[in-house]
């Protein structure tokens, strides 16, 4: 099952009066236990990083950088972070706009040759925002045979200019690969050097970003760490699907460290980077919804929940996950970088914000059950949670059944009234019901994220 809505995020006031050392460590211990579950079940291995300032309060690695050695990860291990890379190409995009070298609002055409008449109406912040309605490159079936061999940045264009829109410019948001490149070359014919050079001399270096750069498959990288991918059966695992990293540029290309994350959210977030202006522009969404119910800004998601707030992006690419998220109020900094391909990263990433920030996680087999209702049948129905993705609930001896669109059948066990939970999978779902009591549809919680179905 696949969710698309991040869960709550409850903030207990208890939380936030504890302090001093015991609290701490007992916070502490709780975030490695997760991380240790997470490793246990054999869908994460990687690199954690929970941060409150400067100070670290875990940072640790799990599972092998290289299983084939059988090397162990370790947080100075450079994993490639995916579209994570999608946050320096936009702050190196407002970096010119600070300079006056740049209009957010202008046209793409302003900046770029040659561009197709149905891209007159794009401007540079319908990138940033993927408001643009160019298709997204990396979904085309020819992207699939290029991402095998050396591509040019004009032979991946090439891959998409000349389609049609999917929506008119700024009137809908689908996320889009396609806007970063174009943003990578903004950025280079503006600023008037190679993306990666870009990067290093006005991102990286300032803030002593010695372990983050556009990733070179044919370069030999010290403590670049491998990648892999589950295997069929589910128990083991194989090494990652090749892909050249010349052609992610600005959408994805880059490698870091955990430890470069951390500088570099403090750096960001604490003005070092942008001026204050153009750091609360960075952070200004639109408003469209975006992901699993959070606002895309420019090139960062907001998650918000009243007046309390973080800021995050994830990141996945062949062999690789990651999640990096900030709470500026707390000035707190979680960075999961994973070398398993899977959801574990923003699982537990999300997992690891919630209780840095005073919340509460369950593990899986910390469920308990209660008795069964005795009425299975006021459960039974087909609940949408796309026109693709169904999930059906049925009764069958006794016991209360989920199958998902495509999967086999799990059984599901109570645990409250109205909710239940899965033990094949780290999964929930609570039933919801209309005025009259009837169930109308059901919210299933599934790697840190919520997503409500309506009965069909």
């Amino acid at each position: 099952m696949i969710a698309f809505r991040r869960a709550a995020l409850a903030l207990s006031p208890l939380a936030l009066l504890l302090s001093g050392t015991a609290a701490q460590a007992q916070d502490t211990d709780r975030m490695i236990e997760l991380a240790q579950a997470e490793a246990d079940s054999g869908t994460f291995m990687g690199a954690v990083l929970v941060a409150r300032g400067d100070e670290k309060l875990v940072d640790q690695a799990w599972g092998l950088a290289d299983a084939e050695w059988n090397v162990a990860n370790t947080p100075q291990g450079k994993f490639r972070i995916g579209s994570v890379t999608k946050q320096f190409t936009s702050v190196s995009i407002l970096l010119l706009a600070e300079e006056g070298k740049i209009d957010l609002d202008a046209p793409i055409s302003t900046y770029l040759d040659d561009t197709p008449e149905a891209w007159d109406a794009i401007t540079v912040r319908n990138l940033i925002r993927h408001t643009s309605g160019i298709p997204n490159v990396t979904s085309l079936e020819e992207f699939g045979r290029a991402a095998l061999l050396p591509t040019t940045q004009d032979e991946l264009i090439a891959m998409f200019r000349d389609l049609p829109l999917e929506f008119e410019p700024g009137s809908k948001f689908a996320y889009s690969n396609s806007g970063y490149v174009l943003l990578s070359r903004i950025v280079e014919k503006v600023g008037e050097m190679e993306l990666g050079e870009f990067y290093k001399t006005r991102l990286f270096d300032p803030l002593g970003m010695d372990d983050t750069a556009l990733d070179n498959t044919a370069a030999v990288v010290p403590m670049r760490v491998e990648g892999y991918s589950p295997s069929g059966d589910g128990a083991t695992y194989v090494n990652a699907a090749y892909v050249d990293m010349g052609i992610p540029t600005g959408a994805g290309a880059l490698y870091s460290t955990t430890d470069d994350l951390l500088a570099w959210q403090r750096g960001l977030f604490g003005g070092k980077v942008l001026s204050a202006a153009s750091l609360e522009t960075y952070l200004t969404p639109h408003d469209y919804e975006a992901f699993f119910g959070d606002t895309y800004a420019h090139g960062v998601l907001v998650d918000r929940e009243g007046e309390d707030v973080y800021y995050w992006h994830g990141g996945g690419i062949q062999g690789f996950n990651a999640w990096l998220s900030y709470d500026p109020v707390r000035e707190v900094t979680v960075a999961v970088l994973a070398n398993l391909n899977g959801g574990a990263a923003s699982k537990l990433g999300q997992d690891l914000m919630t209780l840095v920030r005073g919340g509460e996680v369950t593990l899986a087999n910390e469920r308990q059950t209660i008795a069964m209702p005795e009425d299975l049948s006021q459960f039974e129905g087909v609940y949408a949670l796309s026109p693709e993705f169904k999930i059906t609930v049925f009764a069958q001896d006794g016991r209360l059944m989920t199958q998902a669109t495509g999967q086999g059948a799990a059984e599901i066990f109570p645990e409250a009234e109205d909710r239940f939970f899965l033990t094949a999978i780290d999964a929930q779902i609570a039933f919801n019901r209309d005025e009259s009591g009837a169930v109308s549809g059901i919210t299933l919680f599934q790697n840190g994220r919520e997503f409500p179905a309506a009965k069909e």
